[in-house]
């Protein structure tokens, strides 16, 4: 059983908490029946003075509205955190992710603060455009990296005509954090 146990690897430390955080305040959010994720996990237009809105600037990344909302989102999550990590380090990754998070916040805050935000769909933009760069060297541009963001940016601007209940502005918001980050971290790769 040792020799079994012994054969896990906790390979990506900040992929793994940030998946199992979500997968808490979805457990949480069930057992209170809703008001984990009204309380503090979404954005919602509480004014600057109440210190809550800070709480939820971050705390929106972890909610989910339901397992297939959560599931979508932590599947792209696991798999693209893990080689994003290997690549920046844990903290790099952390950084990336903080910096979208609370950046997908504010500008959401600017421009829909009617709406509430909820879900890491913003982190996962960043991953997928971020991922489609990482191989880049200082001064070039992958073709893939363009095709990445046609698809996925291009769509998500196509999508914001039709009424739903998805924020594309968080997929935009963190395909340009993901994209951004590629762009200036070329050659500054962990190790």
């Amino acid at each position: 059983m040792k020799k079994f146990l012994g054969r896990f690897r906790f390979n990506a430390p900040v992929t793994l908490f940030f998946a199992g955080m979500c997968g808490l305040a979805l457990l949480l959010d069930n057992l209170t029946n809703g008001w984990a994720n009204r309380t503090l996990f979404s954005t919602y237009n509480s004014g600057l003075l109440n210190p809550m809105t800070y709480i939820r600037a971050i705390g929106y990344a972890f909610g989910h509205a339901n397992w297939e909302h959560f599931a979508g989102n932590i599947t792209y999550i696991l798999l693209l955190g893990p080689l994003v990590e290997e690549k920046y380090g844990s903290k790099g990754l952390a950084e990336m992710m903080a910096v979208t998070i609370v950046l997908t916040a504010i500008i959401h805050g600017i421009f829909f603060p009617q709406y509430g935000l909820l879900g890491a769909s913003g982190v996962v933009f960043m991953l997928i455009i971020l991922s489609s760069i990482s191989n880049v060297k200082s001064g070039e541009i992958p073709i893939t990296f363009i095709i990445i963001c046609i698809i996925f940016l291009g769509g998500q601007i196509m999508d914001c005509f039709r009424q739903d209940n998805i924020s594309q502005l968080a997929h935009i918001v963190g395909g340009c954090c993901g994209g951004t980050f590629g762009l200036f971290m070329a050659g500054h790769e962990k190790g």
